[in-house]
This record gives C-alpha cells, sequence and structure tokens, in this order.
C-alpha cells in the first residue's frame, strides 16, 4: 500500500509542470487610481467639557466637583439638550503634592470630570458652551463638527471616486488603441482626514462668559480614494 501511495503521488507532483505550462497567461489590464470629493457644512457638533475641583481633602475634592458638574449638566440641559446626548469621558480624582528641599508635602486633591456634549442643534452650540463656562466649568478642551448622516455623504464620495477612476481608464484605454473587457477590482483606500480638527478653548469665568460664544462651522470635505483594476481586449 506505501509503495502504492508513493507512485500515486510522484506521477501527480509529474503532471504539475505540465499543468503550469499549460495554464493561460494573465489577462492584459489598466490600473488607474480615483478619488471623489464632497462638501457639505455640518449639522452636528460635539463639545468636550470638563470641571476640576480642588480641597485639603479627597472627600471635600469629590463633593465640590459633583456639584460643580451637577450645576453645569442641569444648565445644559435647560437649553434642549436630552439626556442621551451627555457621555462621561473621563473622572479622575489624585493627590497634589509640594516639593522642598527634597521634601514632599501633601497640597491637598483634585477631582475631574469630563463630559462629551452632542450639539444636534447646531446653532446651540455657542450657548452650549457659554452656559457650561458660567456655571462652573473649567475647561473646554476642543469642538468638533459633523455630519449627523456621514454614512450617506461617504458613499457619495466613493461612487465619485470609482466614477473617475473608471473615467481615468476608458480615457487610457482610447490613448492605447484598446478597449475595456470588464472591470476586475475595485480596492478602497480609506481616509480619515475628512473630519475638521477640534479647536481648544479655555474656559474663563467671568461675565463676559455668559454671551454666546462666536463659531463658524464651515464645511466638512469628505474624500474617498479607490483603485480600479480593469481587463482590456
Amino acid at each position: 500500500m506505501k509503495k502504492l501511495v508513493v507512485a500515486c503521488c510522484l506521477s501527480l507532483l509529474g503532471a504539475v509542470p505540465s499543468f503550469a505550462q499549460n495554464a493561460p497567461p494573465p489577462p492584459a489590464v489598466i490600473v488607474t487610481s480615483g478619488e471623489g470629493v464632497v462638501k457639505q457644512a455640518p449639522d452636528r457638533a460635539w463639545v468636550s467639557i470638563a470641571a476640576e475641583s480642588r480641597a485639603r481633602t479627597a472627600q471635600e475634592a469629590q463633593r465640590m466637583n459633583t456639584d460643580a458638574m451637577n450645576a453645569v449638566l442641569e444648565k445644559i440641559k435647560t437649553l434642549g439638550i436630552p439626556a442621551d446626548a451627555i457621555q462621561t469621558v473621563g473622572y479622575n480624582l489624585q493627590p497634589e503634592f509640594d516639593y522642598q528641599n527634597g521634601k514632599q508635602t501633601l497640597r491637598g486633591y483634585v477631582a475631574r470630570n469630563s463630559v462629551q456634549v452632542r450639539v444636534d442643534a447646531l446653532a446651540k452650540t455657542g450657548e452650549v458652551i457659554s452656559a457650561a463656562v458660567g456655571s462652573g466649568a473649567t475647561n473646554v478642551s476642543g469642538v468638533r463638527f459633523d455630519l449627523k448622516d456621514r454614512d450617506a455623504v461617504e458613499r457619495e464620495a466613493l461612487r465619485r471616486a470609482v466614477q473617475d477612476a473608471r473615467q481615468r481608464a476608458n480615457y487610457a484605454a482610447t490613448g492605447a488603441g484598446v478597449s475595456i473587457d470588464r472591470v476586475i477590482r475595485v480596492e478602497e483606500q480609506r481616509d480619515m482626514g475628512g473630519d475638521p480638527r477640534p479647536m481648544p478653548m479655555m474656559a474663563m469665568r467671568n461675565e463676559a462668559a455668559q454671551a454666546a460664544v462666536p463659531l463658524e462651522a464651515g464645511e466638512i470635505e469628505i474624500r474617498s480614494r479607490v483603485t480600479l483594476t480593469v481587463s482590456i481586449r
């Protein structure tokens, strides 16, 4: 039985080179790249807001911070921001020390609470920031504009990218005196650079903070890039 198996294997292995020699050549292809761009005014904003409190004891710092953040959240909600649009993104309580002559001395404790607020009514973004600062927030770390239906815009950018790549393939085929047979492959290159950068802002507790912060949303640019491979005849 072992001899029979070996013979069969050798027979099959011997047939491989012959099969490879008879394999048809790969089809002639044209490879092009395309880009699609969609610009649209944002209709949503994300704001990161934080409250920071210091005290001699950890319990007091925590209590003060809880009171401060509750006041901020209550004020924000009066502007029509629903509870499900507010999410805690960070909380920490830690000691602070003074250092003198190589000696460490406990100064107190600092408590920080950070939330991210989704603002679906874009015109209210400045009001939300001012209300937060005026009610106890100590830091606004950034404002990021976005689109509610980002998926639809990304799909449109992708469609335009494929269309651009196909047109380039048509031009290349015409220039070479050949015609396109069929599309073999479309590969998408994800571009995460379409989001605008957040604008850092330091919160200031003063009377001027009660006025709405002026913000210009501009436009969001969504890009899509693809590589298209077509066979020719």
